[in-house]
């Protein structure tokens, strides 16, 4: 598979360079870099384009303005690209009406396009988290998706000391940081990890927003949270087994205590 990675800045060059040194073999990724300033409305894409894009199969749209986003229907004409994944770890960058724009435009090109908000919520069939998920149908999307989108790890616990042994990475993020979560857990116990998980993350450090917003209907918060919370979710479920089950105390216990 050929994918363009469309980057303005250090967040998108992070994920093409991760991509880079993790893709599967036979994949290319190429980059294409856009000016860092460009105006809030392009008139004329000439100006802000380079003279030669690659052809590609995939596109991953990685600029950090409203102003590279509006580019991305060019880039796909240019680079025949029919798929294209543009995350939203910024909403200042893709605010939702030119998402909609853009998948309405996008559509008409006969181009499938996903907005994960995170990267990280992407998965083979949908993205977004809990009840703002949506669900999609792109075999290119989904391939990339088996590699690289939310978190998969496969965690060996020791039974004895419920320390953490090994953790293997099924499925990377694509900025690098689940990687780097996995290093970092060997040694925790099992009590621990899914707590210390989300915390490890943000300190890779994670690329996503800080600013409060509407994540879902009964959900208020950051977007770099919310990595935090995926990741948790993850490790949670695979230490599960072999947590200290909690104490409780039996009615004579707590009378017992009482006098």
């Amino acid at each position: 598979m050929q994918i363009l990675v469309v980057t303005q800045g250090p967040y998108g060059e992070r994920i093409a360079r991760n991509l880079r040194e993790h893709t599967p073999s036979g994949w290319i990724v190429e980059e294409v870099a856009l000016p860092k300033a460009l105006p809030p409305i392009i008139d004329e894409p000439d100006e802000f384009l380079p003279a030669t894009i690659p052809l590609a199969d995939l596109l991953i749209a990685a600029g950090e303005s409203p102003g590279a986003a509006q580019l991305i229907p060019d880039l796909v004409s240019r680079s025949s690209a029919r798929s294209v994944i543009a995350p939203v770890d910024n909403s200042a960058w893709l605010p939702q009406g030119l998402a909609n724009q853009l998948r309405r435009e996008l559509a008409e090109m006969g181009t499938t396009v996903v907005f994960p908000k995170p990267f990280c919520s992407l998965t083979e069939t949908s993205y977004g988290y809990r009840g703002s998920a949506q669900t999609y149908q792109d075999e290119r999307i989904s391939a990339f998706a088996r590699h690289f989108g939310r978190p998969k790890l496969k965690i060996r616990v020791n039974p004895k000391t419920r320390l953490i042994e090994r953790v293997a990475v099924e499925r990377n993020s694509a900025c690098g940081s689940v990687s780097h979560v996995a290093r970092e857990l060997i040694g925790l116990s099992a009590d621990e990890a899914d707590s210390k998980a989300g915390l490890i993350l943000h300190h890779y450090p994670c690329l996503c927003s800080m600013n409060q917003e509407q994540i879902e209907d009964r959900l208020y918060d950051t977007l770099m949270h919310v990595s935090g919370y995926i990741i948790n979710e993850e490790v949670a479920e695979q230490v599960k087994p072999f947590k200290t089950p909690p104490q409780y105390l039996t009615p004579s216990e707590y009378m017992d205590n009482k006098k």
